[in-house]
């Protein structure tokens, strides 16, 4: 199976529009782009919650483990 040339994609811009209609195609690209932006920044946002909560930092002692004896 090869690669979509211009004649597909043109083929599938069609299909689209006739599904769509040529008023709501703004609108629909619109949405993907912004569900585009909203999906990087929860990737992004959930690589900094995994640095932040398990990184570099050194790990609590459990409670009981004799560390606070007098």
């Amino acid at each position: 199976m090869g690669r979509i040339g211009p004649t597909e994609l043109l083929i599938i811009l069609l299909i689209v529009v006739l599904l769509f209609g040529a008023r709501r195609l703004p609108e629909i690209a619109h949405a993907i782009g912004r569900s585009g932006r909203e999906f990087r920044k929860g990737l992004e946002g959930s690589g900094e919650g995994e640095r932040a909560a398990g990184g570099d930092a050194e790990p609590e002692s459990p409670p009981g483990d004799g560390s606070a004896r007098k």
